[in-house]
């Protein structure tokens, strides 16, 4: 009998990466270079997409310098920018990424193995580039699968159509959006914490007092649970936090 040629290797799902900017020129750049070396390549089947607030510095210009597809978003604000890069991602997986939280190498291939195993969601647990053993043993309870301890700051990849299936970030949803989509992603899908550490810049807890500002966190994380509007959580927010994004 003859034969069968080989099959040709199957493409491993493209992955989008979307990460959300605003006035991020002065970090971006260092950021780009470490997901290109982390893996985050074409050849690698990953596309990188800034989703950009209209900034007023060089963010865009610099985004497409390092080869990253940069899309000018209508509205600016964090969940608004991210539903708009993930309507124009060719991914059929989603990664959303801050522009100060550096994944660990080989993150594509730590996303597409959970896919693969049935989870249409999921994170990393948390680092801090600041050691500080306060630090340490907050971020230690981002191992377990509870809404309590889901951060943005750990990034979220998603299965598009999952992602979509759950209607996307909710964008009147200014503070706690990233613990809110969480809670509705679980409802379609499994959740699965990447045993691997994702490391986030610890700049707001350097201007702000470590203990004060997780001390607003933990008060935010109370109003939300007790459903504050989101206006007045903004507020307490911009009151309370030395910060320069919201």
């Amino acid at each position: 009998m003859p034969t069968q040629p080989p099959s040709a290797p199957t493409a491993p799902e493209l992955i989008s990466i979307i990460i959300p900017t605003y006035n991020e020129a002065a970090a971006l750049p260092a950021l780009l270079r470490h997901l290109r070396q982390a893996g985050a390549h074409p050849e690698a089947n990953v596309e990188i997409i800034i989703a950009d607030g209209q900034s007023t510095d060089a963010t865009a210009a610099l985004a497409r310098e390092a080869g990253a597809r940069v899309l000018a978003c209508p509205t600016k604000g964090r969940a608004a920018q991210l539903n708009y890069g993930a309507r124009h991602a060719a991914g059929s997986i989603l990664y959303f990424l801050h522009a100060d939280t550096y994944p660990p190498v080989g993150f594509p291939d730590d996303i597409r193995r959970a896919v693969g195993a049935g989870y249409g969601c999921g994170c990393y647990r948390l680092a801090f580039d600041m050691s500080h053993w306060f630090l340490r043993a907050n971020a230690w309870f981002t191992r377990f699968d509870v809404e309590a301890a889901r951060f943005g700051d750990q990034s979220l990849f998603a299965l598009k159509a999952v992602f979509e299936q759950a209607g996307g970030y909710r964008e009147d949803f200014i503070v706690m959006e990233d613990q809110e989509i969480t809670r509705r992603l679980k409802q379609h899908t499994k959740l699965r914490v990447l045993p691997a550490k994702i490391t986030t810049s610890a700049r707001k807890y350097r201007e702000n007092g470590i203990f004060r500002l997780q001390g607003v966190f933990y008060l935010l994380t109370l109003l939300y649970r007790l459903r504050v509007p989101q206006p007045m959580l903004l507020r307490i927010y911009r009151a309370l936090i030395r910060q320069d994004k919201l």
